[in-house]
């Protein structure tokens, strides 16, 4: 059932030193069967970084040191039962922070599967219209920003 508010979520851009970003492939709306990065709901009372830290744990099983602010975008999916009338069905602020991190993912929590995905293939997935809206501008403004601030001390 729909909040009668915008939730505020979080969501890791995780790369690796090679350039691949950490994925997961969603197992519930919105957005079921689509690779996006991995990221949910803040709790109450949850600091944000906290709450990256958390949601990367709970859907890869891998801990991150979160960094910097990438960017804040907003998500807005319509109800697509008509006999629910017009609106929205889920509406999302998203705080998406650059974060480090390594290792095996598995996926847990609503991720169906969770991987590294290297430029290509991300190219790949967006162009067969398997990603997230907008996740390849999420992932290039966070390679630039790392690439911009390769000193960038991240925090657990």
């Amino acid at each position: 059932m729909p909040t009668p508010h915008p939730t505020v979520a979080v969501a890791a851009v995780v790369l690796d030193p090679d350039g691949a970003v950490l994925l997961i492939e969603r197992g519930r709306p919105p957005g079921v069967g689509r690779w996006s990065l991995p990221g949910g709901r803040v709790e109450l009372g949850e600091a944000l970084a906290a709450a990256v830290a958390r949601e990367v744990l709970e859907e890869t099983g891998l801990t991150v040191e979160v960094g910097p602010l990438v960017t804040v975008v907003e998500r807005i999916v319509p109800d697509e039962d008509p006999a629910a009338g017009p609106g929205a069905r889920f509406h999302y602020v998203i705080l998406d922070y650059l974060a480090r991190g390594a290792g095996a993912p598995r996926p847990g929590d609503d991720a169906r599967a969770a991987r590294w995905v290297g430029p290509a293939e991300l190219a790949a997935l967006a162009a067969a219209d398997r990603t997230t809206a907008g996740l390849v501008e999420v992932v290039e403004r966070a390679r630039a920003l790392a690439a911009a601030d390769a000193g960038v001390t991240l925090r657990p």
